[in-house]
């Protein structure tokens, strides 16, 4: 088979698997956040398309984490990125006609969820990696096992939104926070920021967190204010009665 099946290797698949499901509580959320517009027969391959690829990026991640970790201001496109996808994700999408915004939705979700789990993994395959002792195959079977756990989740998660909206702003929040943790420690500029600004990290965390759930309700406002704002055709509405 190419490995033993050892006592070792049962405790690090172990090890692997229960840091996944540490690590993934905010993958599931944004998947979650990601497909909650979709038609429900769209919801589950967004979600097991989505979840698919963010453990295959999660893999290659915790391979190549140690080269990953040098590129400077990688950390901070990421961050950026992950804090525009928080603040989407609270605005919220215009719904059309058959509530699903345009016939590429499916695609815009699976594209936001592959997205936000790249940037969230920089700093989990960092723990993967020091419980697998750089042994590739527990890497692999680990995160694979992991993919149904991480596709429940979401699933549970996507029915509390639909009961607790707030969700939504606590998970906008949630990535926020997250961004602003990665934004914060990109070894380019961390420790000038250290040196500048006392609790750095703490500040970026709050701040991204905030300004995630401000944004994107400020622009949620401003969508639903223009729409309410937009003259009617009173010649197309005739057409329709």
């Amino acid at each position: 088979m190419g490995f033993e099946l050892t006592p070792h290797f049962w405790s690090g698949l172990a090890q692997i698997i229960l840091v996944n499901i540490v690590l993934s509580g905010d993958n599931a959320l944004v998947i979650a956040l990601a497909c909650r517009n979709l038609e429900k027969r769209h919801q589950k391959p967004a979600i097991l398309v989505g979840s698919a690829g963010a453990i295959i990026l999660r893999i290659i991640f915790v391979l190549i984490v140690d080269q990953l970790l040098k590129i400077g201001y990688l950390k901070l496109i990421g961050g950026l990125l992950l804090l525009w996808i928080g603040v989407k994700l609270v605005q919220g999408e215009e719904e059309h006609g058959d509530g699903v915004k345009g016939a590429g939705s499916i695609w815009g979700a699976i594209r936001t969820i592959i997205i936000a789990d790249a940037v969230m993994s920089l700093d989990n395959a960092i723990a993967i990696a020091a419980a697998a002792q750089g042994d590739v195959t527990l890497i692999v079977l680990g995160l694979l096992i992991s993919i149904p756990l991480i596709i429940f989740g979401a699933t549970l998660i996507m029915l509390l939104l639909n009961r607790f909206p707030i969700i939504v702003i606590a998970g906008g929040a949630l990535l926020g926070y997250i961004a602003g943790e990665v934004l914060a420690t990109d070894p380019a500029y961390m420790e000038w920021l250290a040196a500048k600004i006392p609790n750095h990290k703490t500040w970026f965390e709050i701040g991204g967190a905030v300004l995630t759930v401000a944004l994107g309700y400020w622009l949620q406002r401003r969508a639903k204010a223009r729409k309410h704002a937009e003259p009617v055709d009173l010649a197309a509405e005739g057409r329709k009665e």
